[in-house]
């Protein structure tokens, strides 16, 4: 199976379809199959909470779910990838938006520049591996008037690679917007971008476990790159692997909006002054010290998804007990804490025993978790997730060597 046709979300069905009717429209030269098809295939098409439509993916471990929040899809897009930007509309703007499905996030980007901005000018690259899925932002009604430019770079792209071949969107796009539409593989998109050049970064991939390798520590890396030391990434996935990537390639992390689920997203950042909130203080500690915290790794950026996924299970099998507190039981979070279940208390000591850790109240659990009394959810330079996450870590590595110095300690 190619590598396109593993990476594609959306339902077989409609894939087909989508497919067939850009086809008939090569082939025949006719625009009405695009016109007729959102009436004809409607039921593939899932009404949110705002009015806007979302599509159902393939059936993916047994489910099938929508690519959007069932509270909003346009919503979603607003709420998660432009509310936590902090642009300077009056500098030039350029957004990187990876995975670009119907293309929602990219309009909501220009809906808010075209609102704020005074005589600047975006930049949006928008990069999808789909050409079918790219071609359902064609077909479903725009949910607010600015998909109608969307629309129209998608429509070019998807005419220049040979896919569609009428010009039907008449929305033109305006002078000081540029839009670019990369239907690749954005892992190679990615390396042939400039260094130090975006404001923001909309990651928004299906899922970790579908596409594990668009959220590796390797992808990330080339975000450093090309991200501005003022930019910011959003991403809607409060993954451990994800946040713990981030880390890793040297980013600032923080917590991102809630809509639509029980927990906020992700965002990251090379300047810890661009990200307000902190992550909740249990994901920190997971993060820092269970092998929860190992992320995906995609060396050469070439990998397949299963590849990814085994050989971060083998790291995660080979640092349980030796670099990293096993994840069972959560084992991490009852650092410090006196438990009553004592059940619980002798499988999650028997996890720390194996780390050094004589108890959750010893000396070595208040000593590894010392950063986390001056735990705040407002970040500032020094008390921030990044820092904290660090200190645990070095402080995890030292009680396991028994190479530390307790100069305090609680009782």
């Amino acid at each position: 199976m190619s590598y396109e046709k593993n990476a594609r979300v959306i339902n077989d069905d409609i894939f087909d379809l989508v497919n067939s009717c850009f086809e008939s429209e090569r082939s025949n030269g006719n625009i009405n199959p695009r016109l007729n098809f959102f009436d004809d295939y409607k039921k593939y098409f899932v009404l949110t909470d705002d009015g806007s439509y979302s599509i159902n993916s393939k059936e993916i471990n047994h489910k099938i779910e929508t690519l959007h929040t069932s509270t909003g899809a346009i919503s979603e897009s607003f709420e998660k990838f432009i509310k936590p930007m902090k642009f300077n509309y009056n500098e030039n703007i350029a957004i990187l938006d990876i995975c670009a499905g119907l293309g929602y996030n990219s309009s909501a980007a220009i809906a808010d520049f075209i609102k704020n901005s005074n005589n600047s000018n975006l930049q949006v690259d928008m990069v999808e591996i789909s050409k079918a899925t790219l071609a359902c932002g064609l077909l479903v009604p725009s949910p607010i008037k600015e998909h109608d430019i969307t629309k129209k770079a998608i429509e070019k792209q998807l005419i220049k690679e040979n896919y569609a071949s009428i010009n039907y969107e008449k929305q033109e796009i305006p002078k000081n917007i540029n839009i670019n539409v990369y239907i690749e593989d954005a892992r190679q998109t990615i390396q042939n971008l400039k260094d130090n050049y975006y404001d923001a970064i909309f990651l928004d991939p299906f899922s970790q476990n579908m596409a594990p390798e668009l959220f590796s520590l390797d992808f990330f890396k080339e975000f450093k790159r090309v991200i501005k030391d003022t930019g910011i990434i959003a991403t809607y996935t409060s993954s451990a692997p994800v946040r713990a990537g981030f880390i890793e390639a040297g980013f600032h992390v923080g917590q991102g909006p809630i809509f639509g689920r029980k927990q906020g997203g992700t965002l990251a950042s090379p300047n810890p002054k661009m990200l307000d909130k902190s992550l909740p203080k249990n994901d920190e500690i997971r993060i820092a010290l269970s092998d929860v915290g190992i992320p995906f790794r995609d060396h050469g950026l070439n990998n397949n998804s299963d590849v990814i996924l085994d050989k971060r299970t083998e790291v995660r099998h080979n640092a349980r007990h030796n670099t990293k507190i096993s994840s069972a039981v959560k084992t991490p979070i009852f650092l410090t804490k006196k438990m009553d279940d004592e059940k619980l208390k002798r499988r999650v000591e028997r996890n720390l025993v194996k780390m050094n850790i004589p108890s959750t109240t010893s000396k070595e659990a208040f000593y590894i978790l010392e950063c986390e009394k001056n735990y705040q959810e407002k970040q500032d330079l020094k008390n921030n997730s990044r820092n904290r996450i660090l200190d645990m870590i070095k402080k995890l590595e030292k009680v396991k060597n028994g190479n530390y110095e307790i100069i305090s300690s609680e009782e």
